[in-house]
């Protein structure tokens, strides 16, 4: 239920308010006086970020991507970005590449292709955009930029139009990388032949790189060439000790500048919270913020969906949760609403009004208005008021003033609209509670959505998969490739399918890179037996691991494997059981050899019980030895760069 609001009751309402003002201001909304014109806000399905999504089951699945891209309904994003896939480990896992080698074009690979669909359906004026982490080894001698990768990045564009009508305008360089000068003008040289109209975005770096985030600017100024193959500037978290940096000639570089990863915070590592209190009430101030003090007229968050396991790099840093497919458990998070404010009030292509965007204290206001000359939106947050503000606001010129509504969202009340204000006299005042996000527009049409989720269950144990319901060439179910790539293959040597590594050449990775492996499980497991058949070729190893309890990439770069127990098998029949913990050197528990024969398949198995572990190969025990270094965790099957094969991969609970 909503209300009419009056001059009168507004007036009433603020004599009887106890306690003192933070702050009275007069605001004056005149279509005279435009700022930048509104780019949007969106988010970066990147990082392996949505692996987890696209194996939920319906209805779940489609009433994730409600909340995330129909529009008023959740958060209607306007701006979709993805991860151009290259088979390595990019955070929270690989990605598919779409040319393994140059010859090579298949755009079915990964999720990608379909999130971007998913969204279109929804919001066909969607936008849609591209960035590579990484490239696959044919692209160059172990350098990104080539002209090689520039091709790649065009037929990654073509294949998104000619496979699914997909048109995707923008594309980057290198995530997180100094940026090179030669390769933006060879990217731009390239897209002109094959794919005329795309524009780049450059340069997408992070605070500590190179010579600096912003380092683009003095550079295209000094050659006008990079200037003019430039189309957008953009940089990844622009803060530093929480204050926005960009440099006062940014404004100048007459480029528009969008905050293309971002955060609540200065960093990825500090996340965003799933409650209003900490998550929604901070990204709500920061959107603000960044065009206020930033002049970024696009923000977009990594990421749009925390799909991947809690225990892999940077966790929930999602605008929504989703990362229990079998359980179809989803958690609508305080940020969704903090975004919706603004994505179901304004437009890309609406105009922030200059003299009626500006700071409170504490707090902000921003001000936009539609091409149509009558629409408008104010977007006000009070974060860190303790007080009520009150806002005298004026409205003059052809904007509409007829039937204001108000949509309101605190520790109290969801996005919800609290009422409508009858403008005398072409001017109203309003009090927004302190510690709240409001919008107040001309607009109608928005609501908040309903669709409610499942209880969360635990993985499901015993867990079995013989990979025979998978189609070929997809990823099996819940199991996250951290790099290399596990696909479904007719079985060699046997009938039916398997689970292969398909990678032999290694990719140039965007940070450490670990051996191919893939993820799955719950980290509460305990005691467990866990098992698979393999097929090693020549030169090959096959990994069973198990108690995993840290996956994070970024904990020690140099490692070969996750946080956990491995069980290492060669082509020449060398076996080791290791213990391997980040920052700490690998243990070897066991070792030993046995016959292994390349033409033939094989099986291995890891038993845990207390601090008791078991290793067996064929049936056969080879190792029995006492160890407490990890207690719990998920399962993982790896490989070298080499075609490892695995079927018939079952968990247990041990007796």
């Amino acid at each position: 239920m909503h209300k009419k609001i009056s001059i009168a009751v507004l007036l009433s309402s603020l004599l009887g308010t106890t306690g003192a003002l933070a702050q009275s201001v007069s605001v004056t909304i005149d279509p005279v006086d435009p700022g930048k014109t509104f780019d949007g806000f969106g988010a970066v399905s990147a990082g392996a970020s949505s692996r987890l999504l696209y194996d939920y089951p319906e209805p779940y699945r489609s009433q994730v991507l409600d909340y995330l891209f129909k529009p008023d309904y959740g958060a209607a994003l306007q701006h979709l970005k993805v991860e151009i896939g290259s088979d390595v480990n990019s955070t929270d896992g690989s990605e598919p590449s779409h040319m393994r080698t140059a010859q090579d074009k298949n755009f079915t690979r990964g999720y990608e292709w379909w999130l971007m669909q998913e969204a279109h359906r929804r919001n066909p004026k969607i936008i849609l955009d591209t960035l590579a982490w990484g490239a696959p080894g044919w692209i160059g001698k172990g350098t990104l930029y080539t002209p090689a990768m520039a091709h790649y990045s065009a037929v990654f564009l073509n294949g998104a139009e000619s496979q699914y009508h997909l048109n995707i305008p923008y594309t980057g360089i290198w995530n997180e990388k100094q940026f090179d000068a030669q390769y933006v003008k060879t990217l731009r040289s390239v897209l002109d032949k094959e794919r005329p109209g795309a524009k780049i975005v450059c340069c997408d770096e992070y605070p500590h790189e190179g010579l600096g985030q912003w380092s683009i600017l003095d550079a295209m100024r000094k050659d006008p060439a990079l200037a003019k193959a430039v189309d957008f500037v953009s940089v990844h978290y622009p803060r530093e000790k929480g204050k926005l940096t960009t440099p006062a000639d940014a404004v100048d570089a007459g480029k528009p500048l969008w905050s293309s990863e971002d955060q609540p915070e200065s960093s990825a590592s500090i996340i965003l919270s799933r409650d209003w209190a900490i998550g929604g009430r901070s990204l709500a101030h920061l959107y603000n913020e960044n065009y206020l003090e930033g002049h970024f007229t696009k923000t977009e968050i990594w990421s749009p969906v925390t799909s991947y396991y809690d225990i892999l790099a940077a966790p929930n840093s999602g605008l929504m949760y989703a990362n229990t497919p079998w359980s179809g458990h989803y958690d609508v998070q305080g940020a969704i609403w903090a975004t919706a404010h603004t994505t179901q009030f304004a437009d890309p292509g609406w105009r922030y009004l200059q003299n009626a965007s500006g700071q409170l204290t504490p707090g902000s206001y921003v001000t936009l208005a539609a091409p149509n000359g009558h629409d408008w939106s104010m977007v006000v947050e009070t974060i860190n008021s303790k007080q009520p503000t009150r806002m005298t606001v004026v409205i003059k010129g052809p904007l509409g003033h007829d039937a204001l509504h108000v949509w309101e969202t605190n520790h109290k009340r969801t996005f919800e609209h609290v009422g409508d204000i009858a403008p005398h006299d072409g001017s109203f005042v309003y009090t927004f509670e302190p510690d709240s996000l409001y919008t107040i527009t001309t607009t109608v049409g928005q609501h908040k959505g309903t669709a409610v989720p499942p209880p969360s269950k635990p993985f499901p144990l015993p867990y079995r998969d013989s990979f025979e319901k998978t189609p070929l060439l997809r990823s099996a179910a819940y199991l996250s490739d951290q790099d290399g790539a596990y696909e479904v293959h007719p079985c060699v040597g046997r009938p039916g399918k398997c689970l292969e590594q398909v990678i032999t050449q290694k990719p140039i990775p965007w940070g450490p890179i670990p051996d191919p492996w893939t993820l799955a499980g719950d980290i509460h497991w305990t005691d467990y037996t866990e098992r698979t058949d393999f097929s090693v070729p020549a030169n090959g190893i096959a990994t069973l691991i198990g108690r995993i309890d840290s996956a994070d990439v970024f904990a020690d770069g140099n490692a070969r494997y996750p946080s956990g127990y491995v069980l290492r098998v060669q082509a020449d029949g060398h076996w080791a059981l290791l213990a391997t913990a980040y920052k700490k050197a690998e243990k070897q528990l066991a070792a030993g050899e046995t016959a292994v024969d390349a033409t033939r398949w094989h099986k291995m198995e890891l038993r845990f019980h207390g601090s008791g572990i078991q290793a067996a190969i064929d049936g056969k025990t080879v190792a029995e030895v006492q160890d407490q270094t990890h207690t719990h965790g998920m399962i993982g099957i790896g490989s070298g760069w080499n075609h490892t094969a695995f079927d018939n991969l079952a968990v247990d609970t041990s007796e």
